[in-house]
């Protein structure tokens, strides 16, 4: 545990990629998701979780991670809803606007979550071409785009983590191998950047102060 007493010093946040978190034992990743709460840094906190429910351990390895991860998630449609919001069609949307505030809620693929210095990124929406991303153009497709587009007039979004295993060929949203469900207690407080005709949920830069 010592080791992580000093993980948060502007030379060292950087470094905690996901592959290296995944490399840890389940109580040290414990362990450095409460440093990285406690410090606020959110792009660790997505890393822990991310490693937590679908990273090996050194207890039972991949398997039994989501084994015991599994019992705390939720259906995407229970998720949202404890969020404010009631999915039209809960199978298939991945996103939803809270009509209280205004606030899109958007779902996330935990597996397609990039992190580095600059924080945490995860594609939300491209269009299609040649058929690779034929889910775009879907009801759900659509629905994702003009969201992604209220967000970014918004300034800001909230995020869900899905966990699960995704399938070659298809994008998770379209179809995946297995759904394991949303952890309800983690929620990605993000913005949506626009490159090109893409659109991208970014969050965890770190913020600019005093070393810790």
């Amino acid at each position: 545990m010592d080791a992580h007493r000093n993980a948060f010093k502007p030379s060292r946040s950087q470094e905690w990629t996901r592959e290296r978190v995944q490399q840890l034992s389940k109580q040290d990743i414990e362990q450095l998701r409460a440093n990285a709460d406690r410090l606020g840094e959110t792009g660790v906190v997505a890393v822990c979780d991310e490693a937590l429910h679908a990273g090996p351990m050194s207890a039972g390895g991949r398997g039994a991670a989501r084994r015991a991860g599994s019992k705390h998630l939720i259906s995407r449609a229970k998720a949202f809803q404890a969020r404010g919001i009631y999915l039209p069609e809960a199978a298939n949307s991945w996103s939803g606007v809270r009509n209280a505030d205004g606030m899109v809620v958007m779902s996330l693929w935990a597996g397609g979550i990039v992190s580095g210095p600059e924080g945490c990124s995860c594609l939300l929406w491209r269009p299609d071409a040649k058929g690779a991303r034929a889910w775009s153009d879907t009801e759900s497709g659509k629905l994702r785009l003009e969201h992604c587009r209220l967000a970014l007039d918004h300034g800001a979004a909230e995020g869900l983590l899905v966990h699960g295993e995704a399938l070659d060929g298809y994008v998770p949203e379209h179809r995946a191998r297995t759904v394991h469900g949303v952890d309800p207690e983690v929620v990605v407080h993000l913005t949506v950047e626009q490159r090109g005709e893409e659109y991208w949920a970014v969050w965890g830069a770190k913020a600019e102060g005093p070393p810790v």
